[in-house]
């Protein structure tokens, strides 16, 4: 069934975009509620652990964690969920906030969950060798309980790993080296007013201190950021000069604001810039128990305070822009309307259950000063497809290319479809926008746009030239021009004769490449009569030795249609280059091929 969250904000999106209003970019998830963020950043982007509100929650009804990334802080691609209660088959109930630490080459992730046997709240540790999982347990027991939450881990600069929890106390432990072992008891941090600031009208809890500590060093400081004063919490920290304390309250991060009774916050450096996360009620059925995670970039006060932050529907300002000449998976979003993710049978995840109108908005995307000449995407679809309308600045902004899906068979059986685009250079907002008849239209995997030709490193790519100049053979094979089978303009390259799959159609660029460049390759192939899968190989040869590049991956092409080969590597090669060859080679067989628009850039 449907989210119900997906098509309140698919109405409501589409109501706003009617009245020329651009969306905001906060909360940075729209496809599902989402709670208790934790940054961690690692080889030079930002992952997001989050839990997850099912939708219309009376309570906190939680059963999976769910990992997002971004490179940019305002594209977060989603990674889909590799944790989950099942994770942990001593656990029963209450997949609530957690945190991930990354040491030894391996990410732990620390999470209150109900004990099965006690029925209390304990703490476990689950492990992967990727920040986005999938995530085992790493004892098969918790590594502590004492019936509190919210785990927080800090690594000190001499090494030393600290673990703070607790609501309504505070705690923390040494974490031994291994990460899933700690030395000592359980340590209670003595909850005084003056650490931890006083609370009105309460005499058993006699300080603003609530749950969700985040502690984190910084020039020599230690923060603690933690939520206060339930049930209308805000954000308020404290200070120390060690990690154990003796804390001293500073005040008031972010103040009470928004629909949701609760929040939660995590703190980074990235890129040079610092950032705050939290979560509110801002999305459409949004609540204290439909909570969704928010970002705002903020600057230190020159003594190392923190200033005061509040909710902004605009959130962080993006770092760079977006390549679209690169496979750029479709749930890599900005903002969208009215799709939802979900694992796709070819690794990772795509959006579907698209509708009519839905749409997808990436921020940022980089054409650079020429038009690109094509679009793709990966699409599947168990009805009747639908198009996919390529604009720009917003959903009525101008169409630079139209892409027809077709019925495929299955809503995971995939195709590949390309259309022509025109008129989309410099650095804008490219929105997808989805359109057709009624219900369920398509799935989409991921897109790439493809550069324009005339930039490429090869001659005579567009075959439009009355010549096959500039084109040989690898291997054994027959060149000729053709004009009854081309892609755009009046000709297209027909190779005949392969005697095996290596042998191709072929140019030497040995003059043409850099060493250490990344290229990135487009090509639109046509098979003869079989379905062979193609793809593009650069052979390199140096100092005597020759080595293979695939500049593309192996796609299926057939007979009925033209199919795109795109993708980009990078190119190296020690000593000097004798010879380098780009050629187009197929997995097996011998099928004659045809070739129209072909690149290397």
């Amino acid at each position: 069934m449907r989210r119900k969250i997906a098509f309140i904000v698919s109405v409501l999106c589409l109501v706003t975009l009617v009245q020329g209003v651009a969306r905001a970019d906060n909360p940075i998830v729209q496809t599902i509620y989402t709670a208790d963020p934790a940054p961690l950043v690692h080889n030079g982007r930002v992952y997001l652990y989050t839990g997850h509100d099912e939708d219309g929650s009376t309570y906190f009804t939680m059963r999976d964690w769910r990992v997002y990334s971004s490179a940019d802080m305002v594209n977060w691609t989603d990674h889909g969920s590799p944790m989950s209660l099942a994770t942990f088959s001593w656990a029963s109930s209450d997949a609530w906030a957690g945190h991930v630490a990354y040491r030894n080459g391996k990410f732990y992730w620390y999470v209150p969950v109900n004990n099965r046997a006690t029925g209390r709240k304990a703490i476990g540790v689950a492990v992967s060798n990727s920040p986005t999982g999938p995530f085992t347990d790493a004892l098969g027991r918790p590594l502590l309980e004492n019936g509190e939450i919210d785990p927080n881990v800090l690594i000190d600069d001499d090494g030393q790993a600290y673990l703070y929890w607790g609501n309504p106390n505070l705690w923390y432990v040494r974490l031994n080296a291994d990460m899933i072992s700690y030395s000592g008891g359980l340590t209670q941090i003595p909850l005084t007013t003056a650490g931890f600031g006083t609370r009105s009208g309460s005499t058993s809890r006699p300080t603003l201190y609530e749950e969700g500590p985040w502690v984190f060093k910084r020039n020599g400081l230690y923060y603690n950021v933690f939520a206060a004063e339930c049930c209308s919490e805000f954000i308020g920290y404290s200070t120390a000069p060690g990690p154990t304390g003796p804390w001293t309250y500073r005040g008031t991060i972010m103040p009470r604001q928004g629909s949701s009774f609760t929040n939660h916050a995590g703190v980074i450096d990235f890129n040079g810039g610092s950032y705050f996360f939290y979560h509110n009620g801002a999305l459409p059925g949004g609540g204290g128990f439909t909570r969704s995670v928010a970002v705002e970039k903020f600057t230190y006060n020159s003594n190392g305070t923190i200033p005061t932050i509040n909710m902004t529907t605009t959130g962080a300002p993006q770092i760079g822009t977006l390549n679209p000449y690169v496979r750029q998976e479709a749930e890599t979003i900005a903002w969208t309307g009215g799709v939802e993710t979900e694992p796709a049978s070819e690794g990772g995840m795509n959006i579907g259950f698209i509708e009519n109108g839905d749409y997808v908005k990436v921020k940022g995307v980089n054409f650079g000063g020429m038009s690109p000449t094509s679009f793709s995407a990966r699409v599947a679809s168990a009805t009747s497809g639908g198009r996919i309308e390529v604009r720009l600045d917003s959903t009525s902004g101008p169409v630079v290319g139209t892409c027809i899906v077709p019925a495929t068979g299955g809503w995971q059986t995939w195709t590949t479809v390309s259309c022509p685009v025109s008129g989309a250079t410099g650095t804008r907002d490219l929105y997808l926008r989805f359109t057709g008849g009624s219900g369920y239209l398509f799935n989409m995997n991921y897109w790439q746009f493809v550069p324009l030709a005339s930039a490429s490193i090869l001659t005579n790519g567009d075959m439009e030239a009355d010549t096959t100049t500039g084109w040989g053979v690898f291997g054994a094979g027959t060149l000729a021009l053709t004009t009854s089978v081309v892609r755009t303009g009046s000709r297209a390259l027909a190779v005949t004769g392969r005697t095996s799959s290596w042998n191709g159609p072929s140019q030497n660029v040995t003059s043409k490449l850099i060493n250490g460049r990344t290229y990135t390759t487009g090509l639109w192939v046509r098979s003869q009569s079989g379905t062979p899968s193609a793809k593009a190989t650069l052979a390199l040869t140096a100092n005597g030795t020759t080595s293979y590049v695939s500049l593309t991956p192996a796609t299926a092409v057939n007979s009925s249609g033209w199919t795109l080969l795109s993708g980009t590597a990078a190119v190296s090669w020690t000593g000097t280059l004798s010879s380098a060859t780009f050629y187009v080679e197929t997995a097996a067989g011998t099928d004659s091929l045809y070739l129209d628009d072909v690149s290397i850039q």
